[in-house]
């Protein structure tokens, strides 16, 4: 049975996912399209650059730990908890993607901090 584009799409990025969780910057050469669009007010558009970027960042020393992935045959949405050294709580992030011929080809984030003290019981993740 052949997969399906949003099986491949998902394998795409969560692989790609967890080699950067694991120290392997350069992971993102190889999924994301040259024209790489990034929509995150910060970070600079093209593949070159944002991997430049990134690089320098403290998301590429954090800890990644991945909670759930939405895939279909378009985008493919992650949340996790990004823990940076030293700030326990971290931040809850969801990163939508938009992959286009097996290449990410556009980016969008949401960056939250994770509170001392919640006003729920159900926690961020």
């Amino acid at each position: 049975m052949d997969e399906s584009t949003a099986e491949k799409n998902r394998e795409l990025v969560t692989d790609g996912f967890a080699a950067f969780a694991s120290g392997d910057v350069e992971v993102l050469r190889t999924r994301l399209s040259p024209d790489f669009i990034e929509h995150s007010p910060d970070n600079p558009s093209g593949r070159d650059a944002f991997i430049a970027y990134i690089a320098g960042t403290p998301v590429a020393n954090a800890r990644l730990a991945l909670k759930r992935v939405i895939a279909d045959d378009t985008y493919v949405t992650v949340h996790y908890q990004m823990t940076e050294p030293g700030d326990e709580r971290g931040a809850a992030v969801v990163d939508i993607w938009r992959v286009d011929e097996g290449l990410i080809t556009e980016h969008w984030d949401v960056v939250q901090p994770v509170p001392e003290e919640s006003r729920v019981p159900n926690g961020m993740f």
